[in-house]
């Protein structure tokens, strides 16, 4: 039996963050429950349809308006995955994952877990000296993992920021490249370098790279060194050798904490068996202080486009 229900919202300015761009996320979730039918009308919603769908959808748009009033960038990945949970019986786990903040970007944008898998990654970070990340492109592990680094600095519970990055394309020489050190690795680091500013602030970001708060480096140039008092973040991992991981793991000093984000789909060596990710997370799985985070397709938030090619791509790669 079809019911009606009617959700008020507070003004124009609510209706349009809940609505999305020419009523996208209305789009979206009449896509997720095709028996029930979405309307707006000004900034009311007008819901018809079986009972249980209007409760999931008034349950889905509940979340929407808590993640707007605080503050946070609505996307259609959020519309899925709340969709998602909400449909498996996991409300308060999802309340758990957006009313966790892990930093506050530049423009005062808050930024939290968007999936469980970024929720266990971020409280992984927080509670373990050593995390990997390891799963596919656009599950957020690099943005996220410089957004904890960029907190911790800010509340002193580290001296410098570090981060690093193998430049398998370059051969890890990179001498041939024209310009000074900075001009040579700048093409590698630029994932990175796009989330500090976010973090701080452009000019901020440049004042701390001058300063050597924040130091950006190949992976070469982390030999002989011991860093201490440092937030320090191995970003593309599965290109790094058994002895790069070993060499990098072990330059952590006295009160540091370390994340290794990679992807082992995207191994760029010429002999993937050597990949230096795939071996650690095997050598130090039950190592004491070490968290191993997987990442799956459905932790994908860059945009929904890319978690449909994961998904292609594992489906052809299993046929082959």
């Amino acid at each position: 039996m079809s019911m009606e229900k009617r959700i008020q919202l507070a003004d124009r300015r609510e209706a349009k963050a809940i609505f999305g761009m020419k009523d996208e996320f209305l789009k979206v979730l009449q896509h997720e429950f095709p028996k029930c039918r979405i309307a707006a009308r000004g900034d009311e919603i007008i819901l018809v349809g079986e009972e249980s769908d209007l409760a999931y959808v008034t349950k889905i748009f509940d979340i929407l308006r808590y993640l707007n009033r605080e503050n946070t960038y609505i996307t259609t990945q959020h519309v899925r995955y709340s969709s998602l949970m909400i449909q498996q019986g996991k409300e308060e786990l999802l309340r758990a994952i957006y009313s966790d903040t892990v930093n506050i970007s530049a423009r005062g944008r808050l930024i939290k877990p968007k999936t469980l898998g970024q929720k266990k990654y971020v409280d992984s970070i927080r509670k373990n000296l050593l995390t990997f990340g390891i799963g596919p492109a656009g599950t957020g592990k690099t943005y996220l993992a410089v957004a904890l680094a960029a907190f911790c600095l800010r509340n002193r519970e580290v001296e410098r920021i570090v981060l690093t990055r193998p430049a398998v394309e370059a051969g890890e020489k990179l001498g041939f490249l024209p310009g000074d050190l900075q001009e040579k690795i700048d093409p590698y680091l630029r994932p990175l370098y796009d989330a500090l500013a976010d973090m701080f602030g452009y000019d901020q970001f440049q004042k701390l790279i001058a300063r050597n708060i924040i130091e950006v480096a190949p992976l070469a140039y982390m030999r002989g060194r011991t860093l201490e008092e440092s937030f320090i973040i191995l970003d593309e991992a599965q290109n790094t050798t058994r002895e790069q991981m070993k060499m990098f793991l072990t330059r952590m000093g006295n009160h540091s904490r370390v994340v290794v984000n990679g992807d082992i789909t995207q191994i760029d060596l010429a002999d993937r068996k050597t990949s230096g990710l795939t071996e650690a997370q095997k050598v130090l799985a039950d190592v004491q202080g070490v968290g191993i985070v997987p990442f799956t397709d459905e932790d994908v938030v860059r945009h929904d486009m890319v978690g449909r090619i994961i998904r292609a791509y594992d489906r052809f790669y299993k046929n082959e």
